[in-house]
């Protein structure tokens, strides 16, 4: 009966287990800033939900982007830098979404699908393109230095997200264990 119930178990737990991204993940240096993203989107994510609604407004400063306007913003930017590598979808967002948007669950849905537009932008970028001419901010490169703009954006504001969450003593849940 027991090694019924863990069966029954196992199987539950497959079924409702997220389809492997292993086979829609590329090889390589795409691969590798899709994992890069991965991280970044998750700690944000985790983040976002660990603060408080009622402190999405809060800045450490007058004239500092506040809580709700910094995760807006790395949002309204994964629709902005596939431009960088000929992807010029229209956003989704609502004008003046990085401050207009400020509730916490709609941040959240937005936030999530902006992340998931950058890695099928990453993925549509063939390895034969990689090395493509390309124009980021008046700087000429390649399509593999855009791509990684997706990744050490993501990341600065997932660090300026940790100090926020230190300074209004919210502890980043991947460091509870630890703190």
């Amino acid at each position: 009966m027991q090694r019924l119930g863990l069966a029954t178990l196992a199987v539950a737990l497959i079924a409702t287990a997220p389809p492997s991204t292993a086979a829609q993940t590329p090889a390589g240096i795409r691969g590798e800033i899709i994992g890069q993203v991965d991280d970044a989107a998750n700690k944000l994510a985790q983040l976002a939900a660990a603060i408080p609604a009622d402190q999405y407004s809060w800045r450490p400063r007058p004239g500092v982007r506040s809580v709700s306007e910094v995760l807006m913003h790395v949002t309204g930017a994964n629709y902005f830098f596939p431009r960088f590598v000929g992807v010029q979808a229209a956003s989704p967002l609502p004008p003046g979404a990085d401050t207009s948007v400020t509730d916490k669950a709609q941040i959240a849905e937005h936030m999530q699908r902006s992340f998931d537009h950058v890695r099928s932008v990453i993925r549509s970028v063939a390895d034969a393109d990689l090395d493509k001419p390309t124009n980021v901010f008046g700087r000429p490169t390649a399509y593999r230095d855009a791509l990684l703009l997706f990744v050490t954006h993501a990341h600065e504001h997932l660090g300026q997200m940790v100090a926020y969450a230190r300074m209004i003593g919210v502890v980043p849940p991947w460091s509870v264990a630890r703190d």
